[in-house]
């Protein structure tokens, strides 16, 4: 161990040696390779001293190259800039009548061109350049609003009311139960004014859609350049001026409460049927600006609302009138006929006042519809008071004219026209009524009201049937008349089979025909009950006639005790208790008794043909068979006589022709004679 230690020191030694004399040798390469480089240094700086001039010279060139590309497009963006106002401008000199659309788009890059300017400032001529753009776009401005004008002031052009109503009929006054009742055929006339229906109103085209497009258009150019109150001026004067030659055309004429009381009914029933073609056609142009106004001006920062208050002022002028006149009419003095205009009035006014509200929306004239509504309220209010005044001058009627023939009395015409008119109006009625809170149905108190009506003419004709003294004449006014109002009532939805009267039943007066019915309004409201019922009250009094009119002299026919078998000898003649005088009277007392009634009879008055016809067979039915019984009895104990005639004046067939006389309300051929 110890000799191993020297060893190791010594090998130790060696290597530090070693490693000496190598680092000795590194520092020698060192200094040799820095001198190398510091020559090496030496000639590079040499070389960038030659070097740099040219890189110099180089450097400025590509700067003058790369300003020169830059000057080129300059000018190139520049000479595009001039071209494209030199093709602006041709569009605009050309108008915007050619093409709007392009005309815009010219406009357009003419301001792009300007903003494209605004951010140079090394361009020598550009102010002179841009006032040049300026002036053309001033003009292009200029160019636009006259096309705007031009636009609105030759499509702001009146209009004609038929073109709004289209063309209703003329208004026709019918008359229906006057010809009945004289035994002629007449067809149902409507009310007049009801004839207006048929006319169909429309909002009408005031502008062209096509043309309302271009109108946006430039009004939104017009606006956005700030030319709010040129555009609000040109539109305002050249609308305003249109309607207000439209409405001159109407005519419409300014009338007080006075001038309606003033009026005669004719007069005034014309007055109101011009009155309900004013209202809708005023509605309709105003409902027509309205609808343009807002077209035009649609999503443009534009005060729209007062734009059309200030050109719908004459319309508002025009529509307050008629207003003004419907209330004179509606607080006039009463009468049944005007119900129904007023019938007519209202229904105008629930048909206009959904677009009223439209119009007046959000406007200065907010009123207009409050006054509508108002108009509405007081026409229904007093229609609704009419109808008691109707059931009352029904009810309490006492005129004294008396009908001498006991046909249809004026006054049941009068009321049963009256009826069926109402029946005309059941739609706005039914309108009417659901403004009153009853707790009922529209139809059902329309038929409590027609049901009233009806009730109160039947007691006006009982009543008026006491001012006869002829008991059976007084059974033909009942029958007629109430026959008149069951009528008239299924008249809508019925027609007659002609030539069955043969197979009526004498108990079955009312249902003299046979009837076809389809569904019927009118029936339908008032119930087969109140039918069925009226019927029977005809059937009565025509049996109640029978008996008082001819009792007497079917009791002269009848011989108490006699039989079927005739008398052909003494001792039958006095076995029956029959004497030939006896036989003689009594063919002496029918024939003054039927004589006396054909003379009387044959100038009442049936008018309707199937009661008539009705009428005459069932006493046919009773009279012939007693006569000839009675004939074939006791006919030989007068064919003896040297004038038979005197006694046996009639056969039966001669019986049953005369009757056909009755109730025709002309003298009997005999009286002529």
């Amino acid at each position: 161990m110890a000799t191993e230690l020297p060893e190791t020191m010594d090998a130790l030694a060696q290597q530090v040696s070693v490693l000496r004399a190598s680092l000795q040798s590194s520092q020698g390469n060192t200094e040799g390779m820095v001198a190398i480089l510091g020559s090496f240094d030496e000639r590079l700086s040499e070389l960038e001293a030659t070097i740099h001039p040219i890189q110099v010279r180089a450097h400025a060139t590509q700067m003058a190259h790369e300003n020169i590309d830059k000057a080129i497009k300059v000018a190139d963006d520049i000479l595009a800039q001039v071209v494209i106002v030199r093709e602006a401008e041709a569009t605009i000199l050309r108008g915007p009548h050619v093409d709007l659309e392009s005309y815009l788009k010219a406009v357009g890059r003419l301001k792009d061109v300007v903003g494209f300017f605004s951010l140079r400032d090394n361009f020598t001529s550009k102010e002179r350049f841009l006032n040049d753009v300026n002036v053309l776009l001033s003009k292009s401005s200029l160019m636009i609003e006259e096309e705007f004008k031009r636009l609105m002031i030759t499509y702001s052009k009146p209009i004609e009311g038929d073109l709004i109503l289209g063309s209703p009929p003329k208004l026709q006054w019918a008359s229906d139960g006057d010809a009945e009742a004289d035994g002629r055929n007449s067809a149902h006339s409507e009310h007049p004014s009801k004839r207006l229906e048929t006319a169909i109103c429309r909002t009408p085209t005031l502008i062209p859609t096509r043309i309302l497009q271009l109108l946006h258009t430039i009004a939104q150019k017009l606006v956005q350049d700030g030319n709010q109150q040129s555009c609000f001026k040109i539109y305002r004067d050249a609308r305003r001026s249109a309607l207000q030659l439209s409405f001159q055309k109407l005519g419409v004429e300014k009338l007080s409460k006075d001038d309606v009381e003033r009026m005669q009914s004719d007069a005034l029933e014309a007055k109101i049927g011009k009155w309900t073609e004013y209202l809708r056609i005023t509605v309709k142009l105003l409902n027509g600006e309205r609808k343009i106004c807002d077209q035009v001006f649609e999503g443009i920062s534009f005060n729209k609302d007062q734009c059309f208050a200030e050109l719908a002022g004459i319309g508002v002028a025009v529509a307050k009138t008629l207003l003004s006149f419907g209330d004179a009419v509606a607080k006039s003095k009463r009468s049944s006929e005007k119900l129904f205009v007023l019938l007519d009035m209202y229904e105008v006014m629930h048909d206009v006042r959904s677009e009223v509200e439209v119009i007046f929306e959000d406007s200065f004239w907010s009123e207009m519809p409050e006054a509508a509504f108002g108009l509405m309220k007081l026409l229904a209010q007093t229609a609704h008071e009419m109808f008691v005044d109707f059931e009352e001058l029904v009810e309490k009627d006492t005129s004294k004219t008396n009908v001498h023939d006991g046909t249809v009395h004026s006054f049941t015409i009068y009321v049963i026209n009256h009826v069926k008119f109402l029946f005309d109006y059941q739609s706005t009625l039914k309108l009417l009524f659901q403004g009153f809170e009853t707790g009922s149905d529209t139809e059902s108190q329309l038929a409590v009201v027609l049901t009233k009506i009806m009730q109160a003419l039947q007691n006006n004709i009982h009543g008026k049937s006491k001012q006869y003294k002829d008991p059976a004449l007084m059974c033909i006014f009942i029958a007629n008349n109430i026959h008149y109002m069951v009528r008239s009532v299924c008249r809508y939805a019925m027609f007659c089979v002609s030539g069955l009267h043969h197979l009526v039943q004498t108990e079955c007066l009312a249902n003299n025909f046979f009837c076809l019915i389809t569904r019927s309004e009118a029936k339908d409201i008032l119930g087969d009950d109140w039918i069925e019922r009226h019927r029977r009250i005809v059937q009565q009094h025509a049996q109640q006639y029978k008996r008082v009119a001819w009792g007497k002299a079917l009791q002269t026919l009848s011989i108490k005790g006699d039989s079927s078998s005739g008398i052909s000898s003494l001792s039958d003649l006095s076995s029956s208790g029959v004497s030939r005088a006896m036989i003689k009277e009594r063919f002496k007392s029918f024939n003054m008794q039927f004589e006396e009634l054909r003379a009387k009879q044959s100038l009442w008055i049936i008018p309707d043909q199937e009661l008539r016809e009705t009428l005459r067979l069932s006493i046919a039915e009773v009279l012939l068979p007693a006569y000839q019984s009675f004939v074939k009895r006791f006919g030989n104990l007068v064919e003896d006589e040297k004038k038979p005639r005197k006694y046996f004046k009639y056969q039966p067939d001669e019986l049953d022709q005369l009757l056909g006389e009755f109730f025709e309300g002309q003298q009997s051929g005999e009286q002529k004679k």
